[in-house]
């Protein structure tokens, strides 16, 4: 952490603003924002990368001479040459025996590692740079970058065959990464039913509910997101998480679905929260019939929804 203060304001110096991952004073919602407002003005033909196992992926070796372009203490660039290059023990799988298993990685950075993610990010700087300079896409494609950590997005107007070969080949031939082919794609979302995911939003050009003229640009959660938000919250509530008053699972659930609504309010989530609502009311509906021996009895008139909110859930 010491050394992460310390490299940190020197590196945010130059990284560019196409760049919102890990880094201070920026977020998600912001790269979403800056996509949102590159689609309305018709950049609407989006190359969606998708890089294979980024972070246990970059080489040493030109990592480390991204680092000597700013750093000039050989003290320093030796400490972070040994974290790169720290033993990593694996022990065997559960239930089996065995040794350990030791490794010393060529690649990659050290999972959890607090000075990971500025690295990672001047790594993929090479990127963002070498785009916008004045021979780069940036300039002959008009087009347009907005990166958050290794998930990123190339906008235009067209993505022609030059584009895709220049992406391609910085990052496969110069960087030395892999992109993921049956996840990379190429989405015109000017095209009827065409959408975009990214950081767990689903953009996409829908006809206005109340039948007017043309289309919206609509923003709203994934349903990778929502299955993903399904499975958390089937685990909250499965018989497999012990017994749990119901006091306490409305305050875990509280917590969790604050901050999931927190990231998620952003462009159009109504639809998505109602959906994880009448979910979650399924999972208490299954978790008091099975609480108790007795059925449990909700007072007269009163329906399961409205019985939860006074016993203080937060609905979405």
């Amino acid at each position: 952490m010491a050394t992460l203060l310390i490299l940190e304001p020197i590196f945010e110096e130059d990284f560019l603003d196409c760049s919102y991952g890990f880094r201070p004073g920026r977020n998600a919602h912001q790269a979403l924002e800056e996509i949102r407002g590159h689609l309305k003005a018709g950049y609407q033909a989006v190359y969606d990368a998708d890089l294979k196992g980024y972070f246990d992926s970059i080489p040493h070796d030109k990592l480390i001479a991204c680092l000597e372009r700013r750093i000039t203490d050989r003290s320093v660039l030796h400490l972070i040459r040994m974290w790169l290059k720290a033993v990593v023990v694996e022990p065997p799988p559960k239930g089996e025996s065995g040794p350990s298993k030791v490794s010393r990685p060529s690649k990659g950075t050290p999972q959890g590692g607090v000075i990971s993610p500025i690295l990672s990010n001047l790594f993929l700087h090479v990127f963002d740079k070498v785009f916008h300079r004045l021979d780069g896409p940036a300039r002959w494609a008009g087009a347009k970058l907005v990166r958050y950590a290794d998930d990123f997005v190339v906008l235009a107007r067209r993505q022609g065959e030059r584009l895709t070969q220049f992406i391609e080949w910085m990052l496969e031939t110069r960087m030395g990464l892999e992109l993921n082919r049956e996840k990379t794609r190429v989405v015109d979302l000017n095209r009827v039913g065409e959408s975009l995911d990214f950081l767990g939003f689903t953009f996409r050009y829908d006809r206005h509910l109340k039948g007017g003229p043309g289309r919206y640009l609509n923003v709203e959660p994934s349903k990778k997101a929502l299955q993903r938000e399904r499975v958390k919250l089937r685990e909250m509530t499965s018989a497999k998480m012990g017994c749990k008053s119901l006091p306490r699972l409305i305050s875990e659930m509280n917590e969790h679905l604050r901050g999931w609504a927190r990231y998620f309010d952003y462009g159009y989530p109504r639809k998505a929260m109602r959906s994880i609502n009448f979910y979650v009311l399924e999972r208490f509906r299954r978790f008091l019939g099975r609480s108790s021996q007795r059925p449990y009895k909700l007072p007269k008139g009163e329906g399961l929804y409205t019985h939860l909110g006074k016993r203080g859930l937060r609905w979405l």
